[in-house]
């Protein structure tokens, strides 16, 4: 388990372009923030959403929200100024859109440090395309600054000619290779964005197979489903209290020399106070970041 346990349950997409959408984050209880330069912002506001982002970023004004932005690509005509822009804007991360290789990766970790980003500036990539799921492992393994990968179901589905399901099965194999490559390399991975605001059922639903199937949190579209996906990815008060059991009855094994213990008659391993110890140590982070 590591060190630290960083809660992001609720990672919540601003469009850079809307000055009061990036004001109103400020009071929003998501646990990070992702300020948008590429699809919701037109093409003829790219540079003005440039400015106002590293604006915002650079005003230290979220608490500790985690503030992350996403560029453009560097394919792009607006790509590579985003990374400079970006490096020297104090934020935690840069989310890059689309990234298939780890010579994707390379070319943004060149261009931040050239740009003179600081070495806790992280990247977060997004799988959006086959090739870059088929490319999973290489991706996740790349590179130190990587820390975080966002699915982007929109753009998968669409590339696969898929449709979007309640259950999700034609995007089940791409999520099981991203969550596969994010574990065996120890980074964070978020679930995609959830289209029908409206559905606050589905969204629910969604949630909780998301959470079933091992990711840390979601990417969300609007304001409204923030406090649900918190709900939905924060431990019960039921786990906790488990946890706090297994936590306490395997010191007390431990300190009497026995190396098998049950809580109400469940044979525990390390494995579950590992679990626990983590459940534990994410609630204690979720207290401190809503303290803020």
């Amino acid at each position: 388990m590591p060190s630290k346990v960083r809660p992001r349950r609720s990672v919540l997409y601003m469009p850079g372009a809307n000055t009061r959408a990036l004001e109103k984050a400020r009071t929003l209880p998501a646990d990070a923030l992702i300020f948008d330069l590429e699809d919701a912002v037109a093409p003829d506001a790219k540079e003005a959403a440039r400015a106002n982002v590293v604006a915002a970023a650079k005003s230290k004004s979220y608490g500790k929200r985690e503030i992350a932005i996403r560029c453009n690509g560097l394919g792009t005509q607006w790509g590579k100024a985003d990374v400079t822009a970006v490096a020297a804007s104090g934020a935690d991360a840069i989310v890059v859109p689309k990234v298939e290789s780890a010579a994707d990766v390379a070319a943004i970790v060149d261009l931040l440090e050239a740009s003179g980003a600081p070495k806790s500036m992280a990247i977060w990539a997004m799988m959006e395309t086959p090739k870059g799921f088929l490319r999973a492992e290489e991706v996740a393994s790349s590179h130190e600054r990587l820390q975080l990968l966002i699915m982007g179901t929109n753009d998968l589905v669409k590339d696969m000619r898929a449709r979007h399901t309640p259950m999700r099965l034609p995007m089940v194999t791409a999520l099981g290779l991203g969550m596969l490559a994010a574990r065996a390399y120890g980074l964070t991975i978020l679930d995609g964005v959830y289209n029908d605001i409206q559905d606050t059922e589905g969204f629910s639903a969604v949630c909780q197979q998301g959470l079933e199937m091992g990711f840390d949190g979601k990417t969300l579209i609007h304001p409204s489903q923030v406090e649900p996906c918190n709900e939905v990815f924060a431990p019960s008060s039921a786990e906790l209290e488990m946890a706090g059991k297994i936590v306490a009855a395997f010191k007390t094994a431990q300190a009497a020399g026995k190396g098998v213990v049950t809580v109400d008659g469940r044979m525990i391993e390390n494995l579950h106070v590992e679990q626990a110890e983590r459940a534990l140590a994410l609630a204690a982070a979720i207290g401190e970041l809503q303290a803020a």
